[in-house]
């Protein structure tokens, strides 16, 4: 026997199959308004794509940033290389407070200029204070660095080992990679900026402008899960410079940097000089007491 349909369940069906229409629609609209491909909104986290779909993204990226940039992107999708877990190490002893990290790190990363974005904030602070974080000057000006009776403590991303920012998005959208780089798939995040609430350190910054790059002086040069342009409305953060630690490189601003102030290496490998730093300097981690586990060190060598 032939079961009669119920006229209710019908059209509540109809009902949902039309708001269900209606929202894509709306979404689709508001991504078409602010530069977003549908393409992009649809795509699979970049955890679960294959080969395939990942050369597909790639692509579409390459074209979309030749159209708004007028320069040939490659685009990496490298992965973390085995028996590598990466950390940092500061001398708060030499850095003099120059900010010539600050500025490689924004050419390097493709930072916005308009507002302008830095993932590196260099504080200023009195020697007879010590670390105080409460009275420190972020924007400081002197004629000549180091300023008589102070010193410096530039502060980034501590790519914890234990990070809070991954447990706060709702998403997923960020992660730790195997080699230790706390890493933000763009094409996911939603802007709630959960993240940046959850960080102990301000380390995550809100992408307010999606046209707030130089196209002059663009980095093509870039990893999908680091310096590639962002899209407006979503957050970004310091990678130790993935597009060139995964190619066997320093990061940028330990490369600019003018008094050899920053170290970095591969904690795994016992004759790197960050190993040498942790087993025989004086070393101590920001907010220890969070249990973040920070895989950013800072060091006096002097």
């Amino acid at each position: 026997m032939k079961k009669k349909r119920d006229p209710k369940n019908t059209i509540d069906i109809s009902r949902r199959n039309f708001l269900k229409a209606t929202a894509l629609t709306t979404a689709a609209a508001a991504l078409g308004g602010c530069g977003t491909d549908m393409k992009d909104f649809l795509q699979k986290h970049f955890k679960e794509m294959t080969p395939a779909d990942k050369k597909e993204v790639i692509a579409r990226l390459e074209d979309k940033y030749l159209k708004k940039y007028g320069k040939e992107f490659s685009i990496s999708v490298k992965e973390p290389l085995d028996g590598t877990e990466f950390a940092y190490a500061l001398d708060i002893s030499r850095c003099i407070g120059c900010r010539k990290c600050v500025y490689g790190c924004v050419e390097e990363n493709n930072q916005s200029l308009n507002p302008q974005i830095h993932w590196i904030q260099v504080l200023e602070m009195e020697k007879e204070k010590g670390v105080d974080f409460l009275h420190s000057n972020l924007y400081y000006e002197h004629e000549e660095v180091p300023h008589q009776g102070h010193f410096y403590l530039p502060v980034a991303c501590q790519q914890c080992k234990n990070p809070p920012c991954v447990k706060a998005c709702p998403v997923e959208a960020t992660w730790m990679e195997p080699d230790g780089i706390v890493v933000v798939d763009y094409n996911w995040c939603i802007g709630c900026r959960c993240c940046m609430a959850a960080c102990p350190y301000g380390a995550r910054h809100f992408n307010w402008a999606a046209t707030g790059l130089d196209k002059e002086k663009v980095n093509p040069q870039v990893h999908y899960l680091g310096n590639r342009p962002r899209p407006k409305g979503v957050v970004e953060k310091c990678t130790f410079c993935i597009q060139l630690v995964r190619e066997g490189k320093y990061p940028r601003c330990v490369e600019v940097c003018p008094v050899g102030a920053r170290k970095f290496g591969n904690l795994l490998d016992r004759e790197s000089e960050i190993r040498y730093i942790l087993e025989n300097k004086r070393v101590l981690v920001l907010k220890e007491e969070l249990n973040t586990q920070p895989k950013f060190f800072y060091f006096f060598a002097t």
